[in-house]
């Protein structure tokens, strides 16, 4: 990477080193290889370490870059989209499903999906955990609530946890006639058990993507999935809906 001045661009300086940056990987850097330190690449481009940080930072939620533990900042290998949005109203578990149940369990949803179930606030759900792999990386994880009501056979299931539960739980769902669905996307970051999940670290951008099932005129089960925001982007259909695309890196 060669020197540059950053003293004189009308932008702000971390925007132009992030250009700057992302001329470098593609002329000088192959997939996969570790950047140098934060300590050297700031010395070298004559700029404060924040400065770089908000630099890299920007790269990673482009995609270009990937943190990983233990090994450092490396760039990002060439990215495969995967198809995220659904073409038809199912519900989760169905066979073209590309979720894997992981664990269930009974617990409170948080505030702002207990306001969508309609649920009271202390009042305990069907929680099951999922995840979502392609080319051999787990590139989201999902929770998804569901009150009693909306499964009212599964009290006489005899699976009292784990993957058993969950498998238990979307099995009942299939039950019910699926009204529709509504999906709304906004940037996150990562908490540190969906970090682990999609081996990120705590904090870093992630896309949450909610989706509400309707079903008998009233909110069936919520779903809130966490996509690994160095890898996706929104594209948008002719028929003017929204698709979520999965760019696995």
């Amino acid at each position: 990477m060669g020197t540059t001045q950053l003293e004189s661009v009308p932008e702000p300086k971390y925007w132009h080193l992030k250009t700057v940056l992302s001329d470098a990987l593609d002329s000088e850097f192959a997939v996969g290889e570790i950047l140098p330190n934060e300590r050297d690449l700031a010395a070298r481009f004559g700029v404060a370490r924040a400065t770089l940080r908000q630099a890299l930072e920007q790269l990673e939620l482009e995609g270009r870059l990937q943190r990983r533990r233990g090994v450092g900042t490396t760039v990002a290998p060439p990215r495969m989209g995967v198809a995220v949005g659904d073409a038809g109203h199912v519900w989760p578990g169905t066979a073209a499903d590309s979720w894997q149940a992981v664990d269930g369990t009974e617990a409170a949803p948080p505030a702002a999906v207990a306001r969508l179930l309609g649920t009271g606030a202390e009042e305990t759900v069907h929680t099951v955990r999922r995840i979502r792999r392609t080319h051999g990386q787990t590139v989201a994880a999902e929770l998804l609530y569901v009150p009693a009501a909306s499964v009212p056979g599964l009290a006489a299931i005899d699976a009292p946890g784990g993957a058993a539960r969950a498998r238990a739980v979307l099995r009942e769902l299939q039950r019910i006639q699926l009204e529709g669905q509504e999906r709304s996307v906004e940037l996150g970051s990562a908490r540190a058990d969906d970090a682990k999940q999609l081996d990120r670290l705590p904090g870093s951008p992630v896309l949450v993507v909610t989706t509400r099932y309707a079903a008998g005129g009233a909110t069936a089960a919520v779903a809130v999935a966490t996509y690994r925001a160095d890898t996706c982007r929104l594209t948008f259909g002719g028929s003017g809906g929204s698709d979520v695309q999965l760019l696995a890196g």
